[in-house]
């Protein structure tokens, strides 16, 4: 209803893919046995929503199943629903505060409040959210500046030290920072 009333248009992409696309994750194969081809269920739903707005459409959502062939445990299932939203002529901070403004009216509509307690600590859900980058938050609470390191080697390093494990493949400053 949200995104409905800010002219956001509802749509449903396939779930069929012939390639996984919009993640890194690795996808579930299936056989579609009339065109006897290998197909992926999709793993995000990012880029047929980013090809309807190239496409000419404004505002989109779906809300929809994914499947990702990975690990299972407390915090990460095979298959779940997810909803994304993309909007054209909109920057990172105008989805910040669209965010922002769908979680506290979907509190307010749902509790009657914005304010809730979450495992015994109070949060309050009215916009206006501290905002800090990945970087910045590295640095209040480790007070390493990864703005002053500039090489893979160096964050590598920085890592090893710290004891902040990685995978091998994704050993670069950006996935370390990460």
């Amino acid at each position: 209803e949200f995104l409905d009333t800010h002219e956001f248009l509802e749509v449903d992409t396939p779930v069929l893919q012939n390639t996984a696309s919009g993640a890194t994750a690795k996808p579930f194969i299936t056989h579609h046995n009339a065109l006897d081809m290998d197909f992926c269920l999709r793993i995000a739903t990012e880029l047929p929503l980013k090809r309807l707005l190239v496409g000419g459409m404004d505002a989109v959502y779906e809300i929809g199943r994914l499947f990702r062939n990975e690990g299972m445990d407390i915090k990460h299932n095979p298959e779940f629903t997810n909803m994304e939203w993309y909007s054209a002529y909109e920057d990172y901070n105008d989805m910040m505060n669209m965010s922002e403004e769908l979680i506290s009216t979907v509190a307010k509509n749902v509790l009657g409040t914005t304010k809730i307690t979450y495992q015994g600590t109070p949060i309050d859900l009215t916009p206006s959210w501290r905002r800090v980058t990945m970087i910045d938050s590295i640095k209040e609470v480790t007070g390493i500046d990864f703005n002053t390191i500039q090489t893979d080697e160096e964050a590598r390093k920085i890592a090893d030290e710290k004891g902040v494990e990685y995978e091998e493949l994704k050993n670069t400053r950006g996935h370390i920072i990460n």
